[in-house]
């Protein structure tokens, strides 16, 4: 029988068979890959309450145990990538369902698609839109608007095109779909 162990921030279960830490002759601690992502995943849920953009996030019931979110990870295109929550779910669950590996450029455009897209510009006395075009890593001015809605809307109309550009450019055809339909 293994050794007893506590909780993971509370809810996780680490039911692994095998040591998820190795301490190497050197000093240095190497974890297993799987764990490290199973671990931040539950730290951003249950233990990071700061972020604004994690409140309310919740992780599934299956995925808290370790166990289980590792048979789910190992079938995945995972190495190098991110995973999201926000493309192919409501932004507030992580489950199989809801998640999927992403390259750092796809989720960074992802985490920012919840602006608003405008500021007021007292100068013009027009709300400004524009929207950070990561395919020249910088901003774009769309226009200046009479009203957050015509603001908002073509802030969301230059997302859509961004996010069909990175569709084109993506293998994996679930991301690619989800990209197309996520700002229409």
């Amino acid at each position: 029988m293994g050794r007893k162990r506590g909780l993971i921030y509370g809810v996780g279960i680490n039911d692994s068979d095998y040591k998820t830490r190795t301490k190497l002759e050197c000093g240095k601690v190497v974890w297993c890959p799987f764990y490290l992502k199973w671990k931040k995943m539950l730290e951003r849920c249950y233990a990071n309450k700061q972020q604004k953009s994690y409140i309310g996030c919740l992780v599934c019931q299956e995925w808290l145990k370790f166990s289980n979110f590792k048979a789910w990870m190992e079938k995945q295109e995972w190495e190098g990538k991110e995973l999201d929550k926000d493309l192919l779910g409501d932004g507030l669950l992580y489950s199989p369902e809801n998640c999927i590996f992403l390259c750092k450029k796809v989720n960074s455009f992802l985490v920012r698609a919840n602006d608003i897209g405008f500021t007021w510009n007292k100068y013009h006395g027009k709300f400004q839109a524009q929207c950070s075009n990561p395919l020249i890593c910088r901003n774009e001015f769309i226009g200046y608007f009479d009203t957050k809605e015509e603001a908002h809307l073509a802030w969301k109309a230059k997302k859509h095109e961004h996010a069909c550009l990175f569709a084109d450019m993506q293998e994996n055809e679930i991301i690619a779909n989800a990209l197309r339909n996520r700002f229409k």
